[in-house]
């Protein structure tokens, strides 16, 4: 079975229901790595028998050093494949070029790059609007898209049932993203 190792920063709740779709039926999450010491992820994953591991990178002088100890980290797991699954930090080519790795963006690609996405998105008044996952390389939410999912916004829709839908359409493709991956 592949193994796969997720990378998360915050809630995990994306990471969360990776492991209750694909674990132990698709593929193997061996590990759930965050950079934040009290991510609430952490709970949610080990309550999932998933092993959780902290790599907290302000203890590291550079971007650069702490991706060295990020990819170092992940080798020994061995995976298949690296999700980054809310994982709020920017990647070095330290980490892009070892490590073959996913992500998931809260907008329609190439539109709305960086963290304030789905901000950006809901203020731009486009109809069409979604998410994307897309293979991580060294330009920020720069990588081949290896799927979207979007969905028509609603006239006078309110931000709360913007992101309710963005979501929705997260949990949905990022699994369906890592199979395809697998494959």
């Amino acid at each position: 079975m592949k193994k796969i190792v997720l990378l998360f920063s915050g809630e995990g709740s994306n990471a969360q229901n990776i492991v209750k779709q694909l674990h132990k039926k698709e593929c193997e999450v061996v590990c759930g790595i965050t950079n934040k010491k009290d991510a609430p992820g952490i709970v949610k994953l080990e309550a999932l028998d998933v092993e959780c591991r902290v790599l907290e990178h302000g203890n590291f002088a550079s971007r650069e050093a702490f991706d060295e100890e990020l990819v170092t980290l992940i080798k020994s797991y061995e995976p298949d494949l690296v999700v980054l699954s809310g994982f709020m930090r920017i990647l070095t080519e330290v980490f892009t070029s070892q490590v073959n790795s996913i992500n998931l963006h809260p907008s329609l690609l190439p539109k709305y790059k960086g963290a304030k996405a789905i901000e950006q998105s809901y203020e731009s008044g486009d109809r069409e609007c979604g998410v994307s996952v897309h293979w991580v390389n060294n330009e920020l939410d720069g990588g081949e898209i290896i799927l979207q999912k979007s969905f028509v916004r609603e006239d006078e829709q309110d931000y709360e049932s913007f992101v309710a839908k963005i979501k929705t359409l997260e949990y949905e493709i990022m699994p369906e993203a890592i199979v395809k991956v697998l494959q």
